[in-house]
């Protein structure tokens, strides 16, 4: 493992992450090695071939890229079915080997479709996966997305929507990723949403609101506030920073480090 200095002390109450895509222009290894410095405990959303570079550093990747669609095209048509379940047969159980706890899907667009006929097609769909994921203890997280600003037209843009589906499909390993700068974007009441919910609920991002940019006093979630709610539950899973920094990145990083750890 190549030389890190000591991690930075944590409270440990939320286990927290980085999203590979907002510092894309920082080598893997250096953000790897950066954030296993401020305490982090992973990064997300790594492609198959990156999910063993964090482990260098003593990180694991928390949220895979395994074939589960993209955000347009993915579990609420069944046509899509087959190719997600193929490459989900593939990658999952290497996603068991390299420690990876979650791997990503989506709804897809309505593109017209109801959203009682997508969360039926999303229910089939998960239906064929969720044995795979169970049987190699991996969960498959839906991820929630706005479809106000950022992704017109999605489907799963509201967590009663996205709690719906996986509640049907009702298997341990299936979850909804909830993603806090989406969801305040579409519905607010954060608090008392993730409470309620907990149980569906495998993942959080954060971004803050308006803009996804820097957790700080420009925007409008009490991200402090948020984490004490999340650690209230005793919500084992990760919290992965997912906000397109402003200023130095790293710097922005570890302020928000330090403001979730709560």
């Amino acid at each position: 493992m190549p030389e890190t200095k000591a991690p930075m002390p944590r409270k440990g109450r939320i286990r927290q992450s980085v999203s590979r895509w907002c510092y894309k222009n920082i080598p893997l290894d250096q953000l790897a090695q950066a954030s296993a410095q401020m305490g982090l405990k992973g990064v997300d959303l790594l492609e198959v071939d990156e999910w063993e570079v964090p482990r260098r550093y003593g990180l694991i990747c928390t949220m895979g890229y395994a074939g589960g669609g993209t955000i347009p095209d993915a579990l609420n048509r069944t046509e899509n079915h087959d190719a997600i379940e193929a490459a989900f047969r593939k990658n999952i159980p290497l996603a068991a080997k390299a420690g990876v706890p979650n791997v990503i899907t989506f709804s897809g667009n309505r593109k017209g479709m109801a959203d009682d006929e997508g969360a039926r097609n999303c229910v089939i769909g998960l239906n064929r996966l969720k044995k795979i994921a169970e049987d190699n203890g991996v969960n498959i997280c839906m991820e929630l997305l706005n479809s106000k600003h950022d992704h017109h037209d999605y489907m799963c843009d509201h967590t009663a929507w996205g709690v719906r589906v996986v509640s049907e499909v009702n298997s341990p390993r299936v979850k909804l990723l909830y993603d806090i700068y989406h969801m305040q974007i579409m519905e607010g009441d954060l608090i008392a949403t993730i409470r309620e919910n907990i149980q569906w609920l495998g993942h959080f991002h954060t971004g803050g609101v308006p803009g996804r940019h820097e957790l700080d006093n420009t925007q409008e979630v009490q991200w402090d506030g948020v984490m004490r709610g999340i650690a209230a539950l005793n919500f084992s899973g990760y919290v992965a920073h997912e906000f397109v920094p402003t200023r130095d990145p790293l710097t922005s990083l570890r302020e928000a480090v330090d403001l979730c750890d709560v």
